[in-house]
């Protein structure tokens, strides 16, 4: 495992396992694998309240777990690089968290 993939699980094992908002931050990501969206999109997708949205946004933004680009209430969200190749670590993660 590279030492990225390696830094990668343990943030996403805090991110996903180790917090509140763990599963919310979860189906955020599947949804981002699947294509880019906005936070009103993901709102309405995931049937969530917006601020709520917005609030994971920012966490997995700082975390490097996503990328946004565009700007106001149109700025898309994406998984970044080290996410996109490293989705295995995720699944994963949440492979544990759900048998248990």
């Amino acid at each position: 495992m590279s030492s990225n993939a390696r830094s990668l699980k343990y943030i996403l094992g805090w991110l996903i396992a180790g917090t509140r908002g763990g599963m919310s931050r979860a189906k955020i990501i599947k949804a981002l694998n699947e294509r880019p969206l906005n936070a009103n999109q993901l709102a309405s997708l995931l049937e969530t309240d917006y601020r709520n949205i917005r609030h994971h946004l920012d966490v997995l933004q700082k975390n490097g777990i996503i990328t946004a680009a565009g700007e106001g209430y149109g700025m898309a969200y994406f998984l970044s690089p080290t996410m996109e190749s490293n989705y295995a670590v995720f699944e994963e993660i949440l492979n544990k968290i759900w048998k248990k």
